[in-house]
């Protein structure tokens, strides 16, 4: 094919693809957009204070976000970043950005969770530790619990946000300690789910 046969081909199909519709413009404003919202989880004074007794530490990592207030606690906000959530009726996972990082300063021990989410389909705050590949249950939002939807924005909202049994002995293996308890009050959990 000659140079003058292959111009008149591209520009062909430039003009065929343009009159149509099909411009990479056109593509690229047609498709879905990402999921947004965060996963707010407060870890209360109490809850700090009898970590830090025990020698516990939670330490967000990127691209979670931190701040505390005197009086609701220490908070980490965890970016939504992809999946599809149906929170009226528990199923589906969000999936979130950002790492937790647990230190036992009293026994030298770590884990580090990777791959946050929250999956609806088990109602729980869900980390995979590295190195692994399975995703271990750490936080069950409880307690007061509204659900909502305004459009296709979706929010939850619980006062009592608690370890998760199986968490709380997959963090006790890890760290060496006796800290971590099934049931155990952390605080308060918040997420927002836009997609």
């Amino acid at each position: 094919m000659s140079r003058i046969t292959a111009r008149f081909l591209a520009g062909g199909v430039a003009v065929v693809l343009a009159a149509t519709g099909f411009s990479s413009e056109a593509v690229a404003d047609t498709a879905p957009a990402a999921p947004t919202g965060s996963a707010v989880v407060t870890e209360n004074n109490a809850f700090l204070q009898s970590a830090a007794a025990n020698g516990v530490f939670i330490v967000p990592l990127p691209n979670a976000s931190v701040s505390y207030d005197s009086t609701a606690g220490l908070a980490t906000s965890l970016p939504v970043t992809g999946g599809s959530i149906n929170l009226k009726q528990y199923y589906g996972n969000a999936s979130l950005d950002g790492s937790l990082l647990f230190v036992d300063l009293l026994t030298g021990k770590s884990v580090l969770f990777k791959q946050l989410a929250f999956s609806a389909d088990d109602w729980r705050v869900t980390g995979v530790p590295a190195g692994g590949t399975e995703p271990v249950l750490l936080l069950k939002p409880g307690g007061t619990v509204a659900a909502s939807q305004n459009g296709n924005t979706q929010s939850l909202t619980s006062d009592n946000l608690t370890v998760d049994a199986t968490g709380a002995k997959y963090l006790d293996a890890q760290l060496n300690t006796t800290f971590f308890t099934g049931g155990q009050k952390v605080g308060s959990f918040t997420f927002s789910f836009t997609g």
